[in-house]
């Protein structure tokens, strides 16, 4: 007796009533796959030969091949003890297409929709389609044309493939067409816009594009308002409202901005506390802030920057120094006490180097001076980096200092260097009354084979002289006598 078992997705959810009895299954047989390979049916399949089948089983089976997302279709069946998988595969992308781009290249626009999983080679998707066009109307939004629209178009190719083409009308560029502050009094309107980055179209807009909206343009350029009333004394400046409304032609756009000033405060006194390991006087002098002055908040941070950079001169990579403001809004003065937390004196376990392709380990390890061992010192690791940038031998140079895992005491220093061409080809050539024609030529390097060693070889000659020079130079030719002596003596 042949017996059938249908299984539809709904059932997933709902539970499915008894369809038929728990069998042993002695073959399993998966029909209707052209390109899935079968091995890959079989291990979504919660069963294998000469296991039972139940309900659960199969439902299970059903909600694992459909979460795949190759298949549109998925059917179980039983058929003397044989279960069948029948399945539908959804149609691969062949070819993705885009019309009408202009402003967007097309790998600029390949790149985001395969960022969001819809690519030459995957199944058709059609909730990946409906993101496609949402990622497409993103990257135009954000080169603010915000009248660009996307129409999709899926066309069936032989061998269950699809081409998928986005048909695209850019729209004009909606352009800011005015910014408004309101609230604010102590200054006008146009100074404070002066600040801004984002500004209405004028005579170099088409250049800059700061006539075009962006998020993070408007973002910066809040922060900038907010940075210009707090380091001049308005510690209670508040941004209320930030309006941007966009007419319904999609061409312009108008920004709005509710400001409230409050009161300008003036510094009653700064008070230094918490774990001082250094003279008061000597971190005292490191505050730029003092009694009478207009506060900054500016100055308050580079303030405690330097308090904690001076701090990590002395092994205390982790040492923080927070402000902690108090207001006397009756006498529109505030109390800044600025507490010290040093943390634990941190040494450095390892000095690592990477990215010098070319230039030796040593080239590099003998411009530190930060010890492996020593205590950390922010100071020596910056002069570290400016030795190395000053070599010529690298176009950029990073430097960071993650601390050691399960300790508390150690980090490790991280040099990241990428090297640069060194060498220099010249050739020219003049004419002189006496000599006749001249011809001259050098080569040289500044870092012949990685060694930090310095070569050129010049050549000048015409008809009546003929110089040949050669030069080579070793800056470490006398090094001092230790590394531990030259992180003492070198600049």
């Amino acid at each position: 007796m042949t017996r059938h078992l249908a299984v539809a997705l709904i059932a997933l959810w709902v539970g499915v009533a008894h369809a038929f009895d728990p069998f042993v299954v002695r073959d399993i047989r998966v029909e209707g796959i052209q390109r899935i390979e079968a091995g890959t049916v079989f291990s979504y399949l919660p069963v294998k030969v000469g296991e039972t089948m139940t309900d659960e089983k199969a439902a299970a089976a059903i909600k694992a091949l459909f979460a795949t997302g190759f298949f549109k279709d998925v059917r179980l069946e039983v058929q003397r003890d044989v279960l069948i998988v029948a399945v539908e595969e959804r149609p691969a992308i062949s070819q993705i297409d885009f019309i009408g781009n202009k402003d967007l290249d097309k790998d600029v626009l390949r790149k985001g929709l395969r960022e969001g999983g819809l690519a030459e080679g995957r199944s058709l998707d059609r909730a990946l389609l409906d993101s496609a066009e949402q990622e497409i109307k993103r990257q135009y939004l954000a080169r603010g044309r915000y009248g660009a629209s996307v129409v999709t178009t899926v066309t069936p190719l032989e061998h269950n493939r699809v081409g998928v083409s986005f048909s695209v009308n850019e729209g004009e560029i909606t352009k800011i067409r005015q910014i408004n502050i309101i609230g604010n009094k102590v200054y006008k309107e146009k100074e404070l816009l002066d600040l801004f980055v984002l500004q209405t179209p004028g005579w170099l807009t088409w250049y800059t594009k700061n006539d075009q909206y962006s998020k993070q343009k408007l973002s910066g350029d809040l922060e900038s308002l907010r940075s210009h009333y707090m380091n001049s004394g308005y510690l209670e400046f508040d941004i209320n409202s930030t309006q941007v409304s966009i007419t319904p032609d999609k061409k312009d756009i108008y920004i709005t901005i509710g400001v409230t000033e409050g009161e300008k405060y003036t510094v009653s006194e700064v008070k230094i506390g918490g774990e001082m390991l250094l003279p008061q006087a000597e971190l005292r002098g490191l505050v730029q802030l003092k009694s009478g002055d207009t506060f900054s908040r500016e100055k308050l941070a580079a303030s405690t920057k330097r308090i904690t950079d001076r701090l990590g001169n002395e092994g205390y990579a982790f040492a923080n120094a927070n402000s902690i403001p108090e207001l006397d809004k009756s006498a529109k003065r505030v109390s800044l006490t600025i507490m010290i937390d040093p943390g634990r004196r941190v040494y450095v376990r390892r000095i690592n180097i990477a990215g010098n392709t070319r230039s030796r380990d040593e080239v590099v390890r003998r411009e530190m001076r930060q010890l492996e061992g020593a205590y950390y010192d922010s100071d020596k690791i910056q002069k570290s980096k400016q030795r190395l940038e000053r070599l010529g031998y690298f176009s950029e140079v990073d430097v960071d200092t993650p601390a050691v895992p399960n300790t508390s005491d150690q980090v490790d220093v991280n040099f990241k260097v990428k090297e640069k061409a060194t060498g220099a080809i010249m050739v020219g050539a003049g004419l002189s009354s006496t000599e006749k024609l001249v011809l001259s030529g050098s080569i040289a390097q500044q870092n012949i084979f990685g060694s930090g060693k310095h070569m050129m070889l010049a050549l000048n000659t015409s008809k009546v002289t003929r110089n040949i020079a050669l030069s080579f130079t070793d800056p470490y030719y006398l090094p001092p006598r230790s590394v531990a002596e030259c992180a003492l003596v070198c600049p």
